[in-house]
């Protein structure tokens, strides 16, 4: 159908095109179940204050959708209000930008009572950046007597405080799912058991590893963004002679991404509160991707402004089988674990992720609790290019 079929728009400011960020726009409009029927790339040196792309390529952009029979563009940048609103007037076609796909994907895939609640608060914040003069209907004014706003109350007020009433109501909401979760994360504390969050970017595999580790059944798949909710299930370690506790909780935590939008990460605050609090965290690497190094960044950026980048951490490089490489375990000058080579779909060195649970398990017994953070340790192994493995 028509509405499915998307112009993707891939532009780059100052710079040469990025195939990998090209890839990954293709991916995140499959997984939003629309059809990429062309690519226009756009380089700019700034960003044009009307249109983002200038006068020109909007021209260019209109025949493009046109002959593509395109019902929708998408943009791989984050567009202001005012952007996308002359878009939309110039062109006649309905504008998505990067944070409102992202948005689209995660309220398709939120699954728990607290996972909607968050995707909906999310949304409301972005909509409400953009409702002046997004359509002519909120110019009108009401009158009445208070049934519907006050005499002389724009359409646009109107709007604007039910977001904020609709938006003030999920907080409370939320505010009670923190306070669960925090009792939750208190009895855990008081039984002395050690808690470990999964983190990385979308599809580096994390959901496939808590599979392996905890022999749940999440939803795992080859697309981005495949699961939301967080979920927590008890770990079974192997001792292997070493003293202390055998299992830990591990948690699956949402997928990272390149751009993702704030209003998800002030939306999913409390989610993520559950990583900033772990004992330790997993940092799952995608090990066959060629853009490993920028995606890691990224999780280290979002790592950073929930406040987790002092947890010690412990880098996982999955996918090893599909790049022909030995399980193998890293280690700095002071002998603790940095990171562990695996591959979660074929079971590869994950005997060894378990052991160097279980190490950093007995160290934190001992009050050793830095098992090396990996992002601060001058040695961290240095894995060649994806194209040369």
């Amino acid at each position: 159908q028509r509405s499915t079929r998307a112009l993707l728009v891939s532009v780059t400011i100052g710079r040469r095109d990025d195939p990998d960020a090209i890839e990954e726009l293709k991916q995140l409009v499959v997984s939003a179940d629309i059809e990429p029927a062309a690519l226009l790339s756009v380089r700019r040196d700034r960003p044009d204050p009307a249109y983002f792309i200038g006068a020109g390529k909007v021209e260019e952009l209109k025949h493009e959708a046109a002959a593509a029979d395109a019902g929708l563009i998408i943009f791989d940048v984050a567009l202001s209000p005012a952007q996308q609103r002359n878009l939309e007037q110039t062109l006649g076609i309905w504008v998505l930008d990067r944070t409102a796909l992202i948005l689209y994907i995660f309220s398709q895939r939120a699954q728990s009572r607290e996972g909607k609640l968050q995707v909906e608060l999310a949304q409301l914040q972005h909509l409400a950046t953009r409702l002046v003069r997004g359509w002519s209907h909120l110019e009108r004014q009401r009158g009445g007597l208070g049934k519907t706003g006050g005499p002389g109350e724009k359409q646009i007020e109107i709007d604007r405080r039910l977001i904020g009433v609709r938006v003030r109501r999920l907080r409370e909401r939320l505010k009670q799912s923190e306070k669960q979760r925090r009792t939750r994360r208190r009895a855990r504390s008081r039984n002395d058991v050690v808690s470990i969050s999964l983190v990385g970017y979308t599809n580096a595999g994390k959901s496939t590893l808590f599979n392996a580790l905890t022999q749940a059944s999440v939803y795992a798949a080859d697309q981005l963004f495949a699961t939301l909710d967080t979920t927590a299930r008890k770990c079974h370690l192997r001792a292997n002679g070493l003293n202390g506790k055998s299992e830990a909780v591990i948690s699956d935590t949402v997928g990272f991404i390149r751009g993702l939008p704030h209003q998800l990460i002030e939306a999913f605050k409390s989610t993520l509160n559950e990583t900033a609090e772990a004992d330790l965290l997993l940092h799952v690497v995608d090990a066959a991707s060629p853009a490993r190094a920028e995606q890691m960044a990224e999780v280290e950026r979002v790592l950073h402004e929930i406040g987790a980048d002092n947890v010690p951490t412990i880098l996982v490089y999955n996918k090893i089988d599909v790049i022909g490489r030995a399980p193998s375990v890293e280690r700095d000058s002071r002998d603790n674990i940095v990171a562990v080579s695996v591959s979660a779909q074929s079971g590869l060195g994950l005997e060894l992720l378990r052991d160097s649970i279980v190490e950093f398990i007995a160290r934190s017994a001992g009050g050793d609790k830095s098992p090396a953070n990996a992002k601060q340790d001058e040695n961290i192994p240095s894995w060649p290019s994806a194209a040369a493995a």
